[in-house]
């Protein structure tokens, strides 16, 4: 067994059961949210674990606040913390794009029957534009603050192109985006980008640290009118009414009554 292997079946596992029993909780989805889902991990890239879970029903009826954010771990390694059931769904009712990365994640460590039902209705709560704004000021703040010089943070690119890509999408196909970088840049990539692009992948899948480079002109010049394009397109979208509450309260209550 390698220590990926290791890491995924044994360590991460025992981590969750830890986790439930010490904070009398009940995860009901765990997932990889970073570059090892995204599908441009380096070698040493860590676990970044994200799940969402359930407290007893008791808990939600205290007058005190209460935190709905348990941040569990953060080493070289694993990065693991979670959300309370009823953030997430006040999140995803404002359709906040993480929920939806974190439903559609290709790596799954734990599911539930719970969950299936709100993947089930999830992509009623997506807004476009909230979508478009997220996902642009992402690649706007990352390529003002790495990519701009004649030597660049080569890393840095997949940090961008992969929101703007997202950004494609949702423009062509008004869904949440996926999140593999592989599914976003065969459906949205130029083909003129597509050497250049899979060089970097290569590097950046096969060494620890891709490190300063000279800038990449033909990836810089899509990123460049990429950028300019997607904010012209975001004043032309009209977004569509929110749904009610009424699906998500009845999700949130049928949870804490199972917890009961």
């Amino acid at each position: 067994m390698t220590e990926h292997e290791r890491i995924v079946q044994e360590i991460i596992p025992a981590k969750l059961k830890e986790i439930e029993a010490r904070e009398n909780i009940r995860i009901i989805h765990c997932i990889e949210s970073g570059s090892r889902a995204w599908g441009f991990a380096s070698p040493d890239s860590d676990y970044d674990v994200r799940f969402i879970y359930v407290r007893p029903q008791e808990f939600y009826l205290r007058l005190d606040k209460t935190r709905d954010v348990i941040e569990w771990q953060l080493d070289d390694t694993l990065d693991i913390n979670g959300w309370d059931l009823q953030k997430a769904l006040r999140l995803l009712y404002n359709s906040n794009p993480t929920l939806f990365e974190w439903n559609s994640s290709p790596i799954v460590y734990k599911t539930t029957a719970e969950w299936a039902e709100i993947s089930a209705v999830i992509g009623t709560f997506f807004q476009k534009k909230a979508g478009l704004h997220h996902y642009l000021s992402t690649a706007k703040t990352n390529y003002r603050e790495y990519l701009r010089g004649d030597m660049v943070k080569l890393k840095k690119y997949f940090y961008v192109l992969r929101p703007i890509l997202a950004c494609r999408w949702i423009l062509q196909k008004q869904t949440p985006p996926p999140m593999r970088f592989s599914d976003l840049a065969e459906a949205c990539l130029d083909e003129a980008l597509k050497p250049a692009v899979n060089d970097l992948l290569q590097k950046k899948t096969e060494t620890s640290e891709l490190g300063l480079g000279p800038r990449v002109d033909i990836i810089n010049d899509y990123l460049d009118a990429s950028i300019a394009e997607v904010e012209e397109l975001i004043r032309t979208i009209t977004e569509n009414e929110k749904v009610t509450w009424d699906e998500l309260n009845a999700l949130f209550l049928k949870s804490i009554r199972t917890e009961g």
